[in-house]
């Protein structure tokens, strides 16, 4: 297995292979990312590592995923923290695309493999996160408009909230329109899972009903870590995971610890045993993803095949 490490700028792809200094840079347009398909066209039994670069490694990923290559995107903490590991305290793009190839050829049978998320999930995922814009302009011009003192001003402003309003609602129709053929009877059986919790748990976390407790607690970032060494025993803390999701199921389990009976009485119960409420609330968290992850997973062994929980 042959390690590629690609480091992706806005602008420039630069390509390493583990155990060769030289670095191939190619431009990060289609015309450059067919070239460097090509370049590993005639390459043996590969792995290619990439970071996660805000989207700017999302038309290189799809090409390699078409190209039948075998790639995974990680977190830059863990790529930087393998870099340190091995020794390397200086950063390039040059450097980081060895290391990533490093990081390929050592972890590449414990490296998660990519897979391509289904049109559906990117278009509702682009619906998601435009909707999470608005949201924070929304709050933004109504402190802004609170601030105002000149009257003109003040017209202004609430017509430019108005017109955000407006857009948010009607997004809001959208993504609903977006998630209903695919909300099954296990998504609707937890309180607290609103349209919005819905869309961003089915675009952001595909792997809901595929992974174990602990896989899903993990990758969420919902898991307490452990921080013990020899006599000492640390608190456990969260860290990690995908913070998007992680703010839909705080405000899920808020309502859930309300109004559902099950996660009322797993709250009180945590409260009375003397953990304080953030904690006992992201505990709740946890547990709304683990039943929801069960659920779903049922669900899908009954119905035989994902495409009839899923259908596209």
């Amino acid at each position: 297995m042959l390690g590629i490490g690609i480091d992706v700028g806005k602008f420039w792809l630069d390509l390493a292979r583990h155990g060769d200094p030289t670095i191939h840079r190619f431009s990060n347009t289609p015309v450059g990312i067919a070239q460097l398909i090509d370049a590993l066209a005639t390459a043996p039994d590969i792995f290619v590592v990439l970071e996660a670069t805000g989207g700017y490694e999302r038309s290189v990923l799809r090409a390699l995923v078409q190209a039948e290559h075998a790639v995974c995107r990680v977190n830059p903490r863990q790529s930087r923290s393998f870099a340190r590991a091995t020794g390397q305290l200086a950063k390039t793009d040059a450097l980081d695309a060895l290391g990533l190839a490093d990081m390929a050829h050592c972890w590449h049978a414990r490296l998660p493999r990519y897979v391509e998320p289904q049109p559906w999930q990117s278009t509702l995922a682009a619906y998601v996160t435009r909707r999470a814009q608005l949201v924070i302009a929304v709050q933004q011009q109504e402190q802004q408009i609170a601030a105002l003192t000149v009257p003109a001003l003040g017209k202004s402003a609430k017509r430019t909230l108005r017109a955000l309003q407006k857009e948010r609602a009607e997004l809001d129709q959208q993504i609903a329109l977006l998630t209903a053929p695919r909300i099954t009877p296990a998504w609707r059986s937890i309180k607290g899972l609103g349209p919005v919790a819905q869309a961003t748990l089915l675009s952001l976390l595909p792997e809901l009903g595929s992974l174990s407790r602990q896989q899903i607690a993990k990758l969420v970032g919902v898991a307490p870590l452990n921080r013990d060494s020899g006599t000492l025993r640390g608190h456990r803390r969260i860290f990690g995971g995908r913070a998007r999701v992680r703010a839909v199921l705080y405000m899920a389990a808020l309502v859930a610890v309300r109004w559902q009976p099950e996660f009322k009485a797993f709250y009180r119960q945590l409260r009375l045993r003397g953990k304080l409420a953030k904690i006992a609330l992201v505990a709740c968290m946890r547990k709304l993803l683990v039943v929801l992850n069960a659920r779903i997973r049922d669900e899908r062994r009954i119905a035989g095949t994902v495409v009839a929980a899923y259908p596209n």
